[in-house]
Protein backbone atom coordinates (compact mmCIF):
# COMPACT_ATOMS: atom_id res chain seq x y z
CA UNK A 1 0.00 0.00 0.00
CA UNK A 2 1.53 3.40 -1.02
CA UNK A 3 2.31 5.63 1.83
CA UNK A 4 0.43 8.87 2.44
CA UNK A 5 2.24 11.78 2.16
CA UNK A 6 1.36 14.84 4.13
CA UNK A 7 3.11 18.08 4.05
CA UNK A 8 1.88 19.11 7.07
CA UNK A 9 3.23 17.85 10.49
CA UNK A 10 3.86 19.26 13.88
CA UNK A 11 7.23 17.84 15.83
CA UNK A 12 6.57 17.52 19.66
CA UNK A 13 9.25 17.94 22.37
CA UNK A 14 11.64 15.58 23.56
CA UNK A 15 9.43 12.85 26.00
CA UNK A 16 6.25 14.67 25.04
CA UNK A 17 4.70 11.85 23.30
CA UNK A 18 4.70 9.72 26.42
CA UNK A 19 1.21 10.86 27.37
CA UNK A 20 -0.13 10.18 23.62
CA UNK A 21 1.69 6.43 23.72
CA UNK A 22 -0.25 5.76 26.74
CA UNK A 23 -3.66 6.51 25.40
CA UNK A 24 -4.33 10.52 25.88
CA UNK A 25 -5.77 12.12 22.54
CA UNK A 26 -4.97 15.66 23.26
CA UNK A 27 -1.54 17.47 22.57
CA UNK A 28 -1.33 20.89 24.14
CA UNK A 29 0.08 23.89 22.46
CA UNK A 30 3.02 23.78 24.95
CA UNK A 31 4.18 20.32 24.33
CA UNK A 32 5.52 21.21 20.13
CA UNK A 33 8.34 21.95 19.19
CA UNK A 34 7.52 23.00 15.65
CA UNK A 35 4.29 23.21 13.18
CA UNK A 36 6.10 23.07 9.46
CA UNK A 37 3.54 23.38 6.56
CA UNK A 38 2.02 26.23 7.85
CA UNK A 39 -1.22 24.33 8.89
CA UNK A 40 -4.30 25.93 9.46
CA UNK A 41 -6.98 25.57 11.88
CA UNK A 42 -8.77 22.34 11.13
CA UNK A 43 -6.06 21.19 9.22
CA UNK A 44 -4.69 18.05 9.60
CA UNK A 45 -1.17 17.45 10.42
CA UNK A 46 0.67 14.20 11.07
CA UNK A 47 2.19 14.18 14.32
CA UNK A 48 6.17 13.41 14.88
CA UNK A 49 8.35 12.76 17.89
CA UNK A 50 11.57 14.53 18.40
CA UNK A 51 13.52 12.46 16.75
CA UNK A 52 11.11 12.62 13.63
CA UNK A 53 9.45 9.27 13.75
CA UNK A 54 5.47 9.63 13.03
CA UNK A 55 2.80 8.66 16.09
CA UNK A 56 -0.01 9.22 13.76
CA UNK A 57 -2.35 12.08 12.18
CA UNK A 58 -4.28 14.75 14.24
CA UNK A 59 -6.81 17.55 13.92
CA UNK A 60 -4.38 20.43 14.30
CA UNK A 61 -5.55 24.56 15.73
CA UNK A 62 -2.86 26.73 16.25
CA UNK A 63 -5.29 29.16 18.23
CA UNK A 64 -6.45 26.29 20.85
CA UNK A 65 -4.83 25.16 24.38
CA UNK A 66 -5.59 21.56 22.92
CA UNK A 67 -3.08 22.47 20.00
CA UNK A 68 -3.53 19.13 17.94
CA UNK A 69 -6.41 16.07 18.70
CA UNK A 70 -5.40 12.57 18.09
CA UNK A 71 -7.12 10.81 14.78
CA UNK A 72 -5.28 7.20 14.36
CA UNK A 73 -1.76 5.98 14.15
CA UNK A 74 -2.97 4.10 11.06
CA UNK A 75 -1.52 5.23 7.42
CA UNK A 76 -4.94 6.13 6.31
CA UNK A 77 -7.06 8.92 4.72
CA UNK A 78 -9.45 10.66 6.82
CA UNK A 79 -12.59 10.64 4.70
CA UNK A 80 -15.93 9.34 4.49
CA UNK A 81 -14.54 5.20 4.92
CA UNK A 82 -12.77 6.64 7.63
CA UNK A 83 -15.07 8.48 9.71
CA UNK A 84 -17.82 5.60 8.62
CA UNK A 85 -15.98 2.76 10.31
CA UNK A 86 -15.87 4.86 13.43
CA UNK A 87 -18.99 5.68 13.48
CA UNK A 88 -20.19 2.26 12.93
CA UNK A 89 -17.86 0.40 15.33
CA UNK A 90 -19.36 3.10 17.66
CA UNK A 91 -22.75 2.10 16.62
CA UNK A 92 -22.05 -1.30 17.22
CA UNK A 93 -21.79 -0.74 20.98
CA UNK A 94 -24.67 1.18 21.57
CA UNK A 95 -26.89 -2.22 20.07
CA UNK A 96 -25.23 -3.74 22.51
CA UNK A 97 -25.78 -1.73 25.07
CA UNK A 98 -29.63 -0.72 24.16
CA UNK A 99 -30.57 -3.21 21.47
CA UNK A 100 -34.18 -2.71 22.23
CA UNK A 101 -33.78 1.29 22.17
CA UNK A 102 -33.77 4.01 19.51
CA UNK A 103 -32.42 6.78 21.45
CA UNK A 104 -28.21 6.77 22.50
CA UNK A 105 -25.72 8.55 22.42
CA UNK A 106 -24.12 7.48 19.22
CA UNK A 107 -20.68 8.97 19.50
CA UNK A 108 -19.31 10.60 22.48
CA UNK A 109 -16.11 12.49 21.03
CA UNK A 110 -12.36 10.80 22.39
CA UNK A 111 -14.24 7.86 23.88
CA UNK A 112 -15.27 7.28 20.50
CA UNK A 113 -12.25 8.03 18.74
CA UNK A 114 -13.39 10.77 17.08
CA UNK A 115 -12.26 13.83 18.87
CA UNK A 116 -14.32 17.19 18.85
CA UNK A 117 -17.61 15.47 18.36
CA UNK A 118 -20.87 14.21 19.56
CA UNK A 119 -23.67 12.64 18.20
CA UNK A 120 -26.73 11.75 19.75
CA UNK A 121 -29.87 9.47 18.63
CA UNK A 122 -33.24 10.47 19.30
CA UNK A 123 -35.31 7.64 17.43
CA UNK A 124 -35.49 8.77 13.70
CA UNK A 125 -33.25 11.80 14.36
CA UNK A 126 -29.65 13.23 15.10
CA UNK A 127 -28.10 15.93 16.92
CA UNK A 128 -24.74 16.96 16.40
CA UNK A 129 -22.39 19.29 18.01
CA UNK A 130 -18.59 19.63 17.30
CA UNK A 131 -16.17 21.11 19.80
CA UNK A 132 -12.72 21.13 17.51
CA UNK A 133 -12.03 23.23 14.47
CA UNK A 134 -11.19 19.95 12.44
CA UNK A 135 -14.77 18.38 13.08
CA UNK A 136 -16.25 21.38 12.52
CA UNK A 137 -15.01 22.06 9.61
CA UNK A 138 -16.03 18.49 8.28
CA UNK A 139 -19.64 18.73 9.36
CA UNK A 140 -21.09 18.59 5.87
CA UNK A 141 -19.19 15.34 5.84
CA UNK A 142 -20.27 14.13 9.22
CA UNK A 143 -23.89 14.70 7.70
CA UNK A 144 -23.33 12.43 4.64
CA UNK A 145 -22.02 9.81 6.48
CA UNK A 146 -24.92 9.68 8.85
CA UNK A 147 -27.24 9.89 5.80
CA UNK A 148 -25.54 7.25 4.33
CA UNK A 149 -25.74 4.79 7.65
CA UNK A 150 -28.79 6.20 9.11
CA UNK A 151 -30.81 7.27 6.81
CA UNK A 152 -32.59 10.02 9.59
CA UNK A 153 -35.62 12.30 9.03
CA UNK A 154 -33.43 14.89 10.47
CA UNK A 155 -30.10 15.95 11.30
CA UNK A 156 -29.63 18.94 13.60
CA UNK A 157 -26.42 20.98 14.89
CA UNK A 158 -26.62 22.10 18.45
CA UNK A 159 -23.40 24.23 18.73
CA UNK A 160 -24.20 26.76 20.94
CA UNK A 161 -21.40 25.65 24.16
CA UNK A 162 -19.33 28.24 25.00
CA UNK A 163 -16.55 25.61 24.74
CA UNK A 164 -16.27 26.62 21.26
CA UNK A 165 -15.21 29.90 21.95
CA UNK A 166 -12.06 28.04 22.59
CA UNK A 167 -11.40 26.86 19.19
CA UNK A 168 -12.19 30.40 17.99
CA UNK A 169 -15.65 28.76 16.23
CA UNK A 170 -19.16 31.08 16.59
CA UNK A 171 -22.64 29.73 17.70
CA UNK A 172 -24.54 28.17 15.59
CA UNK A 173 -27.65 26.23 16.29
CA UNK A 174 -30.32 24.71 12.93
CA UNK A 175 -31.65 21.87 10.87
CA UNK A 176 -28.90 20.32 8.81
CA UNK A 177 -30.71 18.01 6.81
CA UNK A 178 -34.02 17.38 6.66
CA UNK A 179 -36.63 18.52 9.16
CA UNK A 180 -37.58 17.83 12.77
CA UNK A 181 -40.48 17.40 14.98
CA UNK A 182 -40.59 16.66 18.85
CA UNK A 183 -40.60 12.87 19.59
CA UNK A 184 -41.63 10.76 22.31
CA UNK A 185 -38.35 8.69 23.79
CA UNK A 186 -38.79 5.84 25.86
CA UNK A 187 -35.94 5.19 29.11
CA UNK A 188 -36.57 2.32 31.14
CA UNK A 189 -40.25 2.75 30.93
CA UNK A 190 -41.04 5.82 30.89
CA UNK A 191 -41.11 8.46 28.06
CA UNK A 192 -40.19 11.83 27.47
CA UNK A 193 -41.25 14.38 24.49
CA UNK A 194 -38.00 15.63 22.98
CA UNK A 195 -37.34 18.53 21.34
CA UNK A 196 -33.75 18.35 18.89
CA UNK A 197 -33.78 21.89 18.41
CA UNK A 198 -34.93 23.38 21.59
CA UNK A 199 -34.63 20.91 24.24
CA UNK A 200 -31.22 21.11 26.87
CA UNK A 201 -27.84 20.09 25.28
CA UNK A 202 -28.60 18.33 22.18
CA UNK A 203 -32.21 18.03 23.08
CA UNK A 204 -32.58 15.29 26.17
CA UNK A 205 -29.48 14.40 29.05
CA UNK A 206 -28.78 10.87 28.29
CA UNK A 207 -26.21 10.28 30.71
CA UNK A 208 -27.98 10.17 33.59
CA UNK A 209 -30.20 7.56 31.77
CA UNK A 210 -29.47 4.67 34.28
CA UNK A 211 -28.54 6.23 37.47
CA UNK A 212 -32.74 7.99 37.35
CA UNK A 213 -33.80 4.32 38.31
CA UNK A 214 -31.13 4.44 41.49
CA UNK A 215 -33.99 5.92 43.14
CA UNK A 216 -36.26 2.99 42.88
CA UNK A 217 -35.35 1.41 46.55
CA UNK A 218 -35.46 4.99 48.54
CA UNK A 219 -39.11 5.95 46.54
CA UNK A 220 -41.96 3.95 47.96
CA UNK A 221 -44.44 5.99 50.13
CA UNK A 222 -41.59 8.84 50.52
CA UNK A 223 -41.33 12.77 50.46
CA UNK A 224 -39.27 13.45 47.46
CA UNK A 225 -37.66 16.65 46.59
CA UNK A 226 -36.03 16.59 42.99
CA UNK A 227 -33.62 20.26 42.88
CA UNK A 228 -32.21 21.03 39.33
CA UNK A 229 -34.96 18.51 37.72
CA UNK A 230 -34.51 19.78 34.49
CA UNK A 231 -37.19 18.26 32.14
CA UNK A 232 -38.53 15.66 35.14
CA UNK A 233 -35.65 12.73 35.06
CA UNK A 234 -35.61 11.54 38.89
CA UNK A 235 -38.03 12.90 39.99
CA UNK A 236 -40.59 11.28 37.49
CA UNK A 237 -39.05 7.80 38.35
CA UNK A 238 -39.69 8.49 41.95
CA UNK A 239 -42.80 8.78 41.83
CA UNK A 240 -43.05 6.22 39.14
CA UNK A 241 -41.68 3.72 41.75
CA UNK A 242 -44.29 4.67 44.68
CA UNK A 243 -43.26 8.20 46.04
CA UNK A 244 -46.21 9.70 47.71
CA UNK A 245 -45.42 13.05 46.96
CA UNK A 246 -42.68 14.38 44.90
CA UNK A 247 -41.14 18.39 44.11
CA UNK A 248 -39.68 19.02 41.35
CA UNK A 249 -37.23 22.35 41.40
CA UNK A 250 -36.13 24.37 38.31
CA UNK A 251 -34.82 27.88 37.82
CA UNK A 252 -35.90 27.70 34.18
CA UNK A 253 -39.63 27.83 33.07
CA UNK A 254 -39.22 26.27 29.96
CA UNK A 255 -37.69 23.21 31.41
CA UNK A 256 -41.01 23.48 34.16
CA UNK A 257 -42.69 23.47 31.52
CA UNK A 258 -41.10 20.56 29.91
CA UNK A 259 -41.27 18.23 32.94
CA UNK A 260 -45.07 19.24 33.18
CA UNK A 261 -45.60 17.52 29.40
CA UNK A 262 -43.24 14.55 30.60
CA UNK A 263 -45.74 14.05 33.93
CA UNK A 264 -49.03 14.09 32.11
CA UNK A 265 -47.29 12.04 29.02
CA UNK A 266 -46.95 9.15 31.80
CA UNK A 267 -49.99 10.08 34.35
CA UNK A 268 -47.81 10.29 37.02
CA UNK A 269 -49.48 12.08 40.38
CA UNK A 270 -48.45 13.57 43.38
CA UNK A 271 -45.61 15.88 41.73
CA UNK A 272 -45.89 19.82 41.97
CA UNK A 273 -43.65 22.25 40.70
CA UNK A 274 -41.74 24.88 41.58
CA UNK A 275 -40.04 27.48 38.89
CA UNK A 276 -37.02 28.68 41.84
CA UNK A 277 -33.22 28.81 42.14
CA UNK A 278 -32.65 25.86 43.77
CA UNK A 279 -30.67 27.43 46.90
CA UNK A 280 -33.01 29.95 47.71
CA UNK A 281 -35.81 27.27 47.32
CA UNK A 282 -33.53 24.60 50.12
CA UNK A 283 -33.05 27.92 52.51
CA UNK A 284 -36.93 29.17 52.62
CA UNK A 285 -38.02 24.67 52.85
CA UNK A 286 -35.52 25.49 55.88
CA UNK A 287 -36.86 27.91 57.32
CA UNK A 288 -40.43 26.33 56.82
CA UNK A 289 -38.89 23.56 58.39
CA UNK A 290 -40.07 21.27 55.33
CA UNK A 291 -38.69 17.59 55.81
CA UNK A 292 -38.01 14.74 53.08
CA UNK A 293 -37.16 11.62 52.90
CA UNK A 294 -34.96 11.35 49.59
CA UNK A 295 -33.43 14.56 48.09
CA UNK A 296 -31.78 14.78 44.68
CA UNK A 297 -29.21 17.16 43.79
CA UNK A 298 -28.50 17.27 39.45
CA UNK A 299 -26.84 20.70 39.24
CA UNK A 300 -25.53 21.96 36.01
CA UNK A 301 -21.95 22.41 35.95
CA UNK A 302 -20.43 24.79 38.63
CA UNK A 303 -16.83 24.55 37.40
CA UNK A 304 -16.71 25.42 33.74
CA UNK A 305 -12.10 25.91 34.17
CA UNK A 306 -9.99 25.22 36.23
CA UNK A 307 -9.82 28.29 37.76
CA UNK A 308 -13.28 28.07 39.48
CA UNK A 309 -12.79 24.97 40.96
CA UNK A 310 -12.58 26.62 44.43
CA UNK A 311 -15.99 28.49 43.49
CA UNK A 312 -17.60 25.20 42.17
CA UNK A 313 -16.14 23.07 45.43
CA UNK A 314 -17.81 26.25 47.50
CA UNK A 315 -20.97 25.87 45.29
CA UNK A 316 -21.52 22.28 45.64
CA UNK A 317 -20.84 22.26 49.71
CA UNK A 318 -23.63 25.22 50.14
CA UNK A 319 -26.13 22.93 48.04
CA UNK A 320 -25.35 19.89 49.71
CA UNK A 321 -25.62 21.28 53.41
CA UNK A 322 -28.92 23.33 52.69
CA UNK A 323 -30.12 20.03 51.28
CA UNK A 324 -29.07 17.61 54.40
CA UNK A 325 -30.72 20.05 56.77
CA UNK A 326 -33.85 19.65 55.09
CA UNK A 327 -33.41 15.21 55.10
CA UNK A 328 -34.85 13.22 57.88
CA UNK A 329 -32.83 11.15 59.91
CA UNK A 330 -32.52 7.47 58.07
CA UNK A 331 -33.35 9.92 54.14
CA UNK A 332 -31.94 9.64 51.41
CA UNK A 333 -29.02 12.19 49.43
CA UNK A 334 -28.71 11.29 46.01
CA UNK A 335 -26.07 13.85 44.63
CA UNK A 336 -23.81 14.76 41.11
CA UNK A 337 -21.39 16.97 39.51
CA UNK A 338 -21.07 17.11 36.15
CA UNK A 339 -17.83 18.77 35.81
CA UNK A 340 -14.39 16.77 34.66
CA UNK A 341 -12.67 19.78 36.72
CA UNK A 342 -14.10 18.35 39.96
CA UNK A 343 -12.74 14.78 40.82
CA UNK A 344 -14.60 12.26 42.47
CA UNK A 345 -12.57 12.35 45.54
CA UNK A 346 -12.76 16.38 45.55
CA UNK A 347 -16.77 15.71 45.15
CA UNK A 348 -17.30 13.28 47.63
CA UNK A 349 -14.85 15.00 49.67
CA UNK A 350 -17.38 18.48 49.55
CA UNK A 351 -20.54 16.56 50.63
CA UNK A 352 -18.66 14.96 53.82
CA UNK A 353 -17.77 18.31 54.24
CA UNK A 354 -20.83 18.99 54.05
CA UNK A 355 -22.32 16.71 56.69
CA UNK A 356 -19.98 17.73 59.06
CA UNK A 357 -21.54 21.36 58.48
CA UNK A 358 -25.14 20.29 58.83
CA UNK A 359 -24.27 18.10 62.05
CA UNK A 360 -24.98 15.38 59.83
CA UNK A 361 -23.70 11.44 59.78
CA UNK A 362 -23.48 9.97 55.76
CA UNK A 363 -22.94 6.61 54.67
CA UNK A 364 -21.91 6.70 51.17
CA UNK A 365 -24.07 3.39 49.61
CA UNK A 366 -22.80 4.26 45.73
CA UNK A 367 -21.41 5.77 43.58
CA UNK A 368 -21.89 5.95 39.71
CA UNK A 369 -20.90 7.49 36.10
CA UNK A 370 -22.21 8.64 33.15
CA UNK A 371 -24.37 5.88 31.05
CA UNK A 372 -22.14 3.51 28.89
CA UNK A 373 -23.36 4.71 25.95
CA UNK A 374 -20.52 7.24 27.52
CA UNK A 375 -17.63 5.78 28.08
CA UNK A 376 -14.39 7.06 29.38
CA UNK A 377 -11.13 6.63 28.50
CA UNK A 378 -8.86 5.63 31.73
CA UNK A 379 -5.78 7.19 30.17
CA UNK A 380 -8.03 10.64 30.11
CA UNK A 381 -9.49 11.71 32.99
CA UNK A 382 -11.20 14.70 31.00
CA UNK A 383 -13.65 12.14 29.69
CA UNK A 384 -14.69 11.03 32.81
CA UNK A 385 -16.63 13.68 34.18
CA UNK A 386 -20.19 12.83 35.45
CA UNK A 387 -19.74 11.75 39.39
CA UNK A 388 -22.70 10.93 40.87
CA UNK A 389 -23.11 9.14 44.72
CA UNK A 390 -26.02 8.36 47.20
CA UNK A 391 -25.41 8.55 50.28
CA UNK A 392 -28.02 7.29 53.73
CA UNK A 393 -28.06 10.49 56.16
CA UNK A 394 -28.48 10.09 59.86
Amino acid sequence: MTSIVRKKNIILKKHEERRLLNGHQWIFSNEIHAANGAPKSGDIVEILRHDMKKLGVGFYNPHSLIAARFLTADDEEIDFQFFERRIRSALALREKLYPKSGTFRLVNSESDFLPGVIIDKYNEYLSIQTFSAGMDERLTLLCDVLVSVFSPRGIVERNESPLRSLEQLPQRKGILRGSVDPTIIELNSLKFRVDVLEGQKTGFYLDQRENRTLVRPYAKHATVLDCFCNEGGFGMYASHFGAKDVTCVDSSEFAIEKCKVNVMLNELQNISYHCADAFQFLSSAHQQEKRYDVIILDPPSFAKNKKTVATAVKGYKEVNAGALALLNSGGILITASCSHHISEETFLNAVQESGVKAKRKLRLLQTAGAAPDHPTLVAMPETKYLKLAVFSVE
